[in-house]
Order: structure tokens, then sequence, then C-alpha cells
């Protein structure tokens, strides 16, 4: 019998409307919840800002990861990647099974845009061995990209085994659509969105989306469904559209 995993991923621009308009934190939970994803991978995450803590009466006195997990996702892990004086942010992993262990790897080109790969090592009861998941943001520059891509190829084969079941999932700010070339043809990994020849699905800005930024690349599982959220309500929450999937795993062979 097959089990079926629903995973998510959003850039969510530090729990702000487009152009920092408005605080959309809370508006930000209730959209995750209703997506119901059993995995969710969160990019731009705000784990302190003690301005906003100031301006706003009801910003959430936990940090961002911990504030949209609380209830339903018992567990998490935060990678911290741009730090600044009055705070930090960086990318989340949301998950409802057993985070058996966790790394941030720092693959930061220019010193203006720190970046980095969140790799959780997930524990699902029907799988055999964890389930490897890596939340990504990458650079908003070509070279600096493929260098951050070559990093994550690199990490995935010295440490995931060849055969685990594998999610890549984020923001890589890949509209020309290189990533390919680093992690299907390297890695042997599946975009979602982009099977039978077709490309990634668009997702920025979220109220027209026209830029393939945000991808979810898979290994060793089947695709069931996968959907794009854009337009209204969810383009008032964040500039990037969310993704979500419905994947199906092999039961573990005793």
């Amino acid at each position: 019998m097959t089990q079926t995993l629903s995973i998510a991923t959003w850039n969510i621009h530090k729990g702000f409307s487009q152009f920092n308009r408005r605080m959309m934190v809370h508006e930000l939970r209730e959209r995750l919840r209703e997506l119901s994803a059993d995995i969710v991978f969160l990019q731009e995450v705000q784990g302190l800002h003690l301005g906003h803590v100031e301006r706003h009466a009801d910003w959430p006195s936990q940090p961002q990861h911990e504030f949209l997990a609380e209830d339903v996702w018992d567990n998490h892990a935060y990678g911290r990647n741009m730090v600044y004086d009055h705070g930090h942010h960086g990318n989340a992993i949301l998950s409802r099974f057993p985070i058996l262990t966790t790394h941030n790897q720092d693959v930061t080109h220019l010193r203006f845009e720190k970046r980095g790969l969140l790799h959780c090592a997930v524990e699902l009861p029907v799988l055999a061995r964890p389930l490897h998941c890596v939340c990504v943001h990458l650079s908003l520059f070509a070279r600096s990209r493929r260098r951050q891509m070559d990093a994550l190829a690199r990490r995935i084969e010295e440490v995931v085994p060849a055969h685990a079941p594998l999610l890549i999932a984020g923001d890589f700010n890949d509209w020309r659509n290189h990533a390919d070339d680093q992690l299907a043809e390297r890695l042997g990994l599946v975009e979602i969105f982009a099977g039978d020849g077709r490309r990634p699905s668009r997702s920025y800005p979220a109220a027209l989306p026209l830029f393939r930024l945000d991808r979810i690349y898979q290994r060793g599982l089947e695709v069931g469904a996968a959907r794009m959220h854009a337009g209204p309500p969810w383009s008032s929450v964040s500039d990037h559209a969310a993704l979500s999937a419905e994947l199906r795993l092999a039961p573990a062979v005793p």
C-alpha cells in the first residue's frame, strides 16, 4: 500500500505583502494551514527583527518559523543566513514527521547577498530510509547561482545515498531554467511541474506570474498532483506564489 505525502514551498517575503505595504504574517499562517502540507519549505523567514517588534503591536513574539508551525507542525528547522544589527532571516522547513538531522550550509558568493542551503533528513514511517529535504534560496545573479547549484549538487553527492528519496524546493531565481543542468542531469532529479517536456511553472509575481523562480525537484517519489497558488487571496500575502504537490511513497521493504 502506498502512502501520500503532501508538500509545499513558499517565499514568504518576511511576512509582508508585495513592496512591504502590509504586515501579513497572521494571514500567512492561515494560508499555510489551508495547504495542509506534511512538509513545508519556506524562504525569507524572519527569525528576529527588533524594529518590527516596536512598530507592530501584533508582531509575533516567537521567531516566524515557530509562530507559523505552532500546533500543526511539531518539527521544524531554521537556517539563519542574513544577519544584521536588528535581526536575521533565512530558510525554514516545517514537518509533521520527525526531523532526524539538520544542517545549514553557507553558499554565499557575494558578501551583500547571504545565501544558505537548509538540509534536513526526515523520518517517514512508510520509508525504509530517511527522506532528504533541502530548502534553497539562490542568488539573483547567474554566476552566483551556478556556484551555489554546484555546491548543492556536491553536498547531495557526498552525504545523500544515491537511491535515497530526495526533495529540493525553494526560490531558485532561475528564470532561464539552468537548474536542470545541475539537478536533473547530474542528480537525476525531476521538477514536478516540468514533466512530459513541460517547463517549470511561472510563480512570480504572485498577482500575475511571469517568471519561473520557484521550484520543487524530486527523486525516488511519484508525483500525484501539483498546483500553483497565485492571484487573490494568495497574492495579497506574499509577492511569490506558493507551490504544493501530492507525492506517492513506495512502502518500506521489510
